[in-house]
């Protein structure tokens, strides 16, 4: 059986999840509703060592994660608490949480090969810029064809028709018409809600042939279907238990 080599929790729901493949690190984006306070963490993704897990930033509730890369975790602000727009970047050391640099006339467009691309909100129309990670200097105007976007190596499951799945091969039956499935290696990793007892369930199975080789009740007590449960990162199986921790599986 399939055993976790990561499970974090934290007193906050996991609201974003953002990973730096070059490195090797997690960052978490977690919200406090009840308390309007969001706070930061970064583990490593390969040995579960935490980094950090409560970084909480002088705008406590307006902010959140744009991106981790190179090491740095750029988070931004929101412009109004009713609106998406964001505004300024700062950049943390996603190992130490030390400010490295910020910007407050600039906002954070895209993750390209090359770096981050950002433009200055003050100036119209939006003009794109090419920044340092590590400074923050701007080093040019953004060219498309140069700075292609970032392939982050995250994969989503996608949604099947839960009457594809074959009738029995797993222990709980279905409920709706979509399950998010996805292939691995020689496992298929599936996610389905499920009624017991009139109570709706999230569940998550880990296939080998037609062995569960891994199972966990991701939520419970929930009114509605929730979204996709987990995400691939090359062979780490990532999801999210009862809304505040995080697993991490090898497969």
């Amino acid at each position: 059986m399939l055993q976790p080599y990561i499970s974090q929790t934290f007193n906050s729901t996991v609201w974003r999840l953002q990973i730096d493949g070059q490195k090797g690190i997690m960052a978490v984006e977690l919200r406090n509703e009840q308390d309007k306070q969001t706070s930061f963490a970064s583990l490593n993704l390969t040995t579960g060592q935490v980094y950090f897990d409560s970084l909480v930033m002088p705008e406590r509730w307006l902010t959140g994660i744009e991106a981790v890369y190179n090491g740095i975790m750029l988070l931004h602000y929101y412009k109004h608490e009713s609106g998406p727009e964001h505004k300024t970047i700062i950049a943390i050391d996603a190992k130490t949480a030390a400010e490295v640099w910020s910007n407050y006339n600039l906002a954070f467009d895209h993750l390209s090969v090359n770096g981050p691309v950002s433009y200055n909100t003050g100036i119209q129309p939006k003009k794109l810029l090419l920044i340092d990670i590590l400074t923050g200097q701007t080093l040019r105007q953004y060219d498309a064809m140069q700075d292609k976007p970032f392939e982050t190596e995250i994969v989503i499951p996608y949604m099947m028709p839960a009457s594809q799945l074959v009738p029995g091969s797993l222990p709980a039956e279905p409920y709706g018409n979509m399950v998010h499935y996805l292939n691995h290696n020689s496992y298929r990793i599936v996610s389905l809600h499920t009624l017991k007892n009139g109570e709706l369930l999230q569940l998550l199975y880990i296939l080998k042939g037609t062995e569960v080789v891994y199972y966990d009740l991701l939520n419970q007590h929930i009114q509605k279907l929730q979204p996709e449960a987990f995400v691939l990162h090359k062979n780490s199986l990532i999801y999210i238990k009862n809304k505040a921790e995080i697993k991490v599986l090898e497969i």
